[in-house]
């Protein structure tokens, strides 16, 4: 087995002034200040988020001062070191839906199964993608931000679902061929038996995989803010995704995670930072953690839910937080050490994600898998594999695995 890539950390952005309002008046030295605090604790990148009504207005209007203004906040981020992942449909951000007008009232049909629609977005993606890709410093287009959150009020199947994911990655890639092309879904992919948006695709469609870790989800409900189930959750998310994908070198990025109030206090933030670290950065199919987000939500904005307002590593004052002080330390910490490829026992699990999403409940926070899998979990670095791949001595060498244990 190679040796795995030294990890990657970043931020998603999150503007300290107007919160994400502030593309439509864009002030490049606030933008500056802010990377200047992600550059400050070692961060080497940023994922940012353009709204896409912002920018395609009507469906067959692309504004040029839009996407000069996308350009303009990754020109910013080269100035202080860090690259950039671009995400595609805004969407859904922090409770908030960003559609355009031309997909909602009377013009009301889904995204991801009308074809006037698809059109529209295709024209949308091969244009931004194809703008970013002539800048160095962008290393990855991902089609949007937990596009699945966008169903029901979008209806959609599984297997439109798939089509609509794969053909707008075909998009990007053909403009953007120099950058990796993603697909973005929430957690209800590998949890909820009946969701429209299978982790097949999420294994099998972009150049690697991404997961979004939220204990909100009901892990912090298992064990309390500092439990192993809740500290561990990040990891078992990336082990799911690794055992669910048929490529046993196909890397995983965390691509969000954060420490939300009330699931984890404010005073068991920092701890909370450092043990999410430690274990996941042990797994060897992890590719990066990008930490949800870079700073607070100003309180004079209304109507967010509470937890919203202060998932920042820095207040809108630009006052690095105790979690922006951990995650720097462990940062340090990790970058200094070797990264061994990783041996370590796997549990069995006789669910086929691929074959059988109607029987995701039964890896969900809290299930009976799951919480053999934390019990062993505290033991070490614990893998997941399924009954599929159990027998298949390449794969299971190929992702580190030496021994297969069963539930108890």
């Amino acid at each position: 087995m190679p040796l795995p890539h030294p990890i990657r950390f970043g931020a998603n952005y999150v503007p300290s002034a107007g919160w994400f309002h502030s593309w439509l008046d864009l002030s490049p030295d606030a933008v500056r200040r802010d990377f200047a605090d992600l550059a400050g604790i070692g961060l080497d990148h940023v994922r940012i988020f353009p709204i896409w009504p912002w920018l395609q207005p009507n469906r067959a209007v692309i504004r040029r001062s839009g996407v000069d203004d996308l350009l303009t906040v990754i020109d910013i981020a080269a100035e202080f070191g860090l690259s950039v992942a671009v995400d595609l449909l805004q969407g859904h951000l922090s409770s908030f839906d960003f559609l355009p007008s031309w997909v909602l009232t009377w013009h009301r049909r889904s995204l991801f199964t009308d074809p006037d629609v698809r059109d529209g977005l295709a024209a949308y993606a091969a244009a931004v993608a194809g703008a970013v890709a002539g800048r160095g410093n962008v290393f990855a287009v991902t089609l949007g931000n937990e596009v699945n959150n966008l169903y029901p009020a979008n209806p959609t199947t599984p297997e439109a679902s798939t089509r609509w994911a794969a053909e707008l990655i075909d998009v990007v890639r053909a403009a953007a061929p120099g950058l990796l092309s993603l697909h973005s879904l929430y957690d209800a992919t590998w949890y909820d038996p009946a969701h429209p948006f299978h982790p097949a695709d999420n294994v099998d469609l972009g150049d690697l995989t991404t997961v979004h870790s939220w204990v909100f989800n009901g892990v912090s409900a298992v064990d309390g803010p500092l439990g192993p189930a809740t500290v561990t959750h990040a990891d078992y998310l990336v082990e799911l995704a690794a055992a669910t994908s048929l490529d046993p070198a196909r890397p995983v990025w965390l691509q969000e995670v954060g420490a939300p109030r009330p699931d984890v206090p404010e005073a068991d933030a920092p701890a909370f930072v450092r043990a999410t670290l430690e274990a996941v950065t042990a797994n060897p199919a992890l590719w990066g953690v990008t930490w949800w987000c870079s700073h607070d939500l100003d309180r004079s904005l209304a109507d967010f839910p509470d937890r919203e307002y202060d998932l920042g590593l820095f207040t809108v004052g630009h006052r690095a937080k105790p979690a922006a002080a951990e995650l720097a330390s462990a940062i340090e910490e990790c970058r200094r050490a070797a990264r061994p490829a990783a041996r370590r026992p796997a549990l069995l699990c006789d669910v086929d994600l691929r074959a059988e999403p109607e029987r995701r409940a039964e890896v969900a926070p809290g299930s009976a898998f799951h919480t053999e899998w934390v019990r062993l979990r505290q033991a070490g670095p614990l893998a997941i594999v399924t009954t599929g791949r159990a027998d298949d001595a390449g794969h299971l060498s190929a992702r580190g695995i030496d021994a297969v244990l069963t539930q108890a």
